[in-house]
């Protein structure tokens, strides 16, 4: 009767556990999925062709075939997958271009990345090329640590790894570049 109690016990005790252990791989399976947050976007849009104006003037125009919103998530952003085409206008209606592979822009900071092919046309014929630029819009600045190669309306080039630049163009600093220049404005 002993043993009998003992095997009862025990086969009691073998249940409970191997139920515990399946109602813990149940609850386990539950929260992974809870914890797995589907990261998609807030909004989609195809042949985006978007015009930033002030006081009535157009200032930019940015086209691009997919643009990508991920505006609710704690570091909030726009993807441009399939790459950008920017004519930016000056005071005068000059425009310049930036054209590039891929870019994202990040709500919070201001920073635009801009990466693949990426190529700054000035209204003056001066020509910007790296594989990756980053824009700080607070600040209206440009750099990169990538390989650069600039060209002057003259045919006179600067190349390096790493440049940053104002957005006219009138400010380079250069970590290690190398070039030809044929005037000095």
């Amino acid at each position: 009767m002993k043993k009998q109690l003992q095997n009862n016990a025990l086969g009691f005790w073998v249940l409970f556990v191997m139920g515990t252990l399946f109602s813990c791989e149940s609850n386990f399976k539950d929260v992974q999925r809870i914890n797995t947050a589907t990261f998609a976007p807030t909004g989609e849009a195809d042949s985006v062709n978007l015009k930033y104006t002030d006081s009535g003037k157009i200032k930019a125009i940015l086209r691009s075939p997919k643009l990508l919103d991920y505006s609710n998530i704690k570091y909030p952003f726009t993807e441009f997958p399939k790459g950008v085409y920017v004519t930016l206008y000056d005071e005068k209606g000059q425009q310049s271009h930036v054209v590039s592979d891929y870019a994202i822009t990040y709500a919070k900071t201001d920073i635009i990345d801009l990466q693949g092919n990426v190529k700054i046309t000035s209204h003056d014929g001066k020509v910007l090329e790296t594989q990756q630029l980053y824009y700080d819009q607070k600040n209206e600045w440009f750099f990169t640590e990538k390989h650069f190669k600039y060209t002057d309306a003259a045919g006179g080039y600067l190349e390096g790894p790493g440049v940053d630049f104002s957005k006219d163009f009138k400010v380079f600093n250069m970590q290690n570049s190398q070039g030809q220049v044929t005037k000095i404005d």
